[in-house]
């Protein structure tokens, strides 16, 4: 299993890189690899400014669908048009192609209060 340090984690098991002031979030690895075969995620959130920890999409499995959190606040400004067109890219690779929104950073500073790589490991026992 794959915990890039570059990245921040939550505890509901998404992931964000920051670029600037936009940043691309998706789901663990972990994540992926608990909930099996993707075969759709809905994204209905393009366009909104969400808080941390909202909803913005959800994803479904074979066995079973999970909603989606923002890990810091900010506007989603699009779709990993990918994703949308080949879902069973989260499960593939899911810190590249499989990332699943990108948004426009409202306040970045909030993301110093997500999980370290190592931290996130210790969470999910790796």
């Amino acid at each position: 299993m794959d915990f890039p340090a570059e990245l921040k984690y939550t505890q509901d098991h998404e992931w964000i890189r920051i670029e600037g002031d936009t940043a691309l979030v998706g789901i663990t690895d972990f994540a992926q690899s608990e909930l099996g075969d993707i075969v759709f995620v809905d994204i209905t959130s393009v366009g909104q400014s969400l808080a941390k920890g909202e909803i913005f999409g959800s994803i479904e499995a074979v066995k079973t669908v999970s909603d989606l959190f923002l890990p810091i606040p900010g506007e989603v400004l699009e779709i990993n048009p990918e994703v949308e067109k080949s879902p069973e890219l989260v499960n593939d690779d899911p810190y590249g192609r499989g990332w699943i929104i990108r948004v426009k950073l409202t306040d970045g500073a909030e993301a110093e209060d997500l999980l370290s790589a190592e931290a996130y490991k210790d969470l999910v026992g790796a």
